[in-house]
This record gives C-alpha cells, structure tokens and sequence, in this order.
C-alpha cells in the first residue's frame, strides 16, 4: 500500500510540475528541518514548528497574487532531504529561496536578533539587504550550507532569532511576532 502511495504522489507531483506555467513567477519558502527534525529545542518550542507556522503565514498573507505565487516546500511535519529541497527548487526555477531557521547558542540570553547567510552571489546578497533593512540583523555572512550553493535562484538562509534568548523567544513563537515576521516578508516580495 505504501508503494502505491508513494508512486501516486510521484505521478501527481511529475504532472503537476509538466503542466506549470512557464510565465508564472515562484517565491520558495523552505521552512528549516521537519519530521524527526526538531533542529532547536528550547522547552516546548522546536525549530520545526516555529518555521513552519511562520512559513504557513507568508504563504497565507501573500495570497492571489498576479506577479508571483508562494510554494512551500513542506506543508506539514515532514522532512523532505536537502537534495529532495534543492531538486523542488532548481525545477520550479524561483525568482527566490528563502529558508526559515531558529538559532541557538551556548551563551543563553546575549545573543539575540536575526542572522542571514548567503553564498557569494549578487542577486543572494540583495535579496540579502532588502531583508536586513526591515529585521533586526545581527550580521550577514557567507556561508557554504547546502541550500545556497545547491540552489540555482537567489537563495538565503534567515536565522528568525535566538529559541533560548527570551525576548527572541518570545517574539518568534508568538501569534503577534509570526504575524509580523510574515508581513515584513511578503511587504519584501511585493517590492516595498
């Protein structure tokens, strides 16, 4: 029964991804782990969870739109590999990547703000600026993660904060903070 599943969800996926639109334009959102996954943990609250409501939210924001459409790569709990995401992406040729994470850090509460990581790639490190102008950025760096140098579109990885800073916590977990997580990013998709 399982192969017959996994076979009716490659079959769909192969037709749904023959049949796109070659004009239409994509935004990736990769929201970070998944499944066994739990990347940061702090108490309750695990990286896994955080991302995905978050990238659920910029999804739901972002709605109809004529000039680009949102995809997730995960839409549930599951843990699509590194080379699975980059496959996703490369095929449906985003105008840009970017990939919801959850820092953590040994040094409990001194660390806090956003981090973004980019590979050196001009359109990445605009990408880059636009959303160090509307996040508190602790600092933009090169890094050679595997989303970034796998990724044929501009791509970037965006740490959202510190899980065992309690403000950064605070912040990151709550409906208010996703929310406006959410809407600085789709406000950065539709050019303002």
């Amino acid at each position: 029964m399982k192969g017959i599943t996994l076979l009716a969800l490659s079959i769909f996926s192969t037709a749904f991804l023959s049949f796109t639109p070659l004009n239409k334009k994509y935004i990736v959102i990769d929201a970070g782990h998944g499944g066994n996954d739990h990347g940061a943990v702090y108490g309750n609250f695990t990286e896994k969870n955080i991302t995905l409501s978050i990238a659920k939210k910029i999804q739901k924001l972002s709605g109809k739109q004529d000039q680009y459409e949102v995809i997730l790569i995960r839409n549930e709990d599951t843990y699509p590999s590194l080379s699975e995401r980059t496959d996703l992406i490369n095929t449906l040729n985003p105008e840009m990547v970017i990939s919801l994470h959850v820092n953590t850090s040994p040094m409990e509460e001194t660390k806090h703000g956003a981090e973004i990581y980019v590979q050196n790639a001009d359109e990445s490190k605009k990408l880059a600026g636009k959303i160090y102008k509307k996040f508190k950025v602790r600092k933009i760096e090169e890094r050679n993660f595997h989303i970034l140098r796998e990724t044929k579109a501009p791509a970037v990885l965006v740490e959202l904060g510190f899980i065992n800073n309690s403000s950064d916590r605070a912040y990151i977990t709550s409906e208010n903070g996703q929310q406006e997580i959410a809407k600085k990013f789709v406000e950065i998709f539709n050019g303002n």
